[in-house]
């Protein structure tokens, strides 16, 4: 890993500097998302809402930790515009810890665009260039004492977004200061599934993908989560969880085979994040010691409150 020593910190965090008790590490940037109730097909031009919300894969998962009570901190690259000073300034309005982040003097703050429709994600454009640039520079705060060092590393939870580069995915997949740590890891989306590849055999780590996620990570198609969740742990996973729309989901374990539930039926009004919120409502459940049924049934009940538009968790 890279290491600045023009700006080096102490190995030890002063006392008063409170531990955050999550890292999300990967995008945190400007969701700008189109979203219309009407069905769309390429090339239409209907009439809709366009918001403006913070987002990324890190981001949604570390705003739905909050709203279950806890303190995650992101580690991220964000530019020195007004663009980025405004993300962080409403991160942590939300109560996200945004000590650790990467700021970059020649890299603007990243986007996502999108359109919605009532037959679910039609198009979206990442454009997230700055975060891939940053490389292992977000990772200084778990080597350089501010969140662990080569000899005492981090060891609580870390919800790992695929949008890093795959390079930087394989430095981590092999990186001592990730050894102790209980690795959660999301995709980011179809395309960048591949990249998980180096972390499929990590001992802590557990895969959250979607069915055609699998099948990318996999290189077959499957006909169900329950098949999928099987063949990734077949891969040499030792936990993944596979999600699959309005069918059911499932939870495969190398120790204790695979378990399946059916998502609660709601009318959908919006899919980006969807993922992430299952992950980080699952993620809360396992702290909150429930077994994988339940973890699993809570994690799917949070997804269907948040894709029908209820703020509730």
């Amino acid at each position: 890993m890279s290491h600045n020593p023009e700006a080096s910190v102490p190995e030890t965090p002063p006392p008063d500097i409170l531990r955050p008790d999550i890292l999300c590490i990967g995008s945190v940037l400007w969701d700008i998302i189109g979203r219309t109730p009407f069905h769309m097909r390429a090339g239409a031009d209907v009439a809709g809402r366009i918001s403006r919300l913070p987002g990324g894969v890190a981001m949604n998962i570390a705003m739905t930790l909050t709203r279950f009570g806890l303190t995650p901190a992101v580690l991220t690259a964000i530019g020195r515009d007004e663009q980025g000073a405004e993300l962080i300034r409403a991160a942590e309005a939300m109560g996200i810890d945004c000590r650790f982040l990467y700021r970059s003097d020649d890299l603007p703050t990243d986007r996502y665009m999108a359109i919605e429709g009532a037959n679910g994600l039609i198009a979206a454009v990442a454009d997230a260039h700055s975060l891939e640039a940053a490389g292992d520079k977000i990772l200084r705060p778990l080597a350089d004492g501010r969140l662990g060092r080569a000899e005492a590393p981090w060891a609580g939870p870390i919800a790992l977004d695929g949008n890093l580069t795959q390079q930087l995915l394989a430095q981590i997949a092999r990186d001592p200061l990730f050894a102790r740590a209980d690795l959660r890891v999301a995709p980011a989306s179809p395309g960048k599934a591949e990249r998980l590849a180096p972390l499929l055999t990590h001992p802590g780590a557990t895969l959250y993908l979607n069915r055609e996620e699998a099948g990318i990570l996999c290189q077959r198609n499957f006909e169900s989560a329950e098949a999928a969740a099987a063949g990734v742990l077949a891969r040499g996973a030792r936990r993944v969880l596979v999600t699959d729309g309005g069918h059911p989901a499932a939870d495969g374990c190398e120790e204790d085979g695979v378990i399946s539930a059916a998502p609660p039926e709601v009318l959908v009004t919006r899919v980006t994040g969807a993922g992430d919120t299952f992950m980080a409502a699952h993620l809360v459940a396992e702290r909150e010691g429930a077994l994988r049924a339940e973890a699993l049934a809570r994690a799917l009940g949070a997804a269907a409150r948040y894709v029908s538009g209820d703020q509730s968790l």
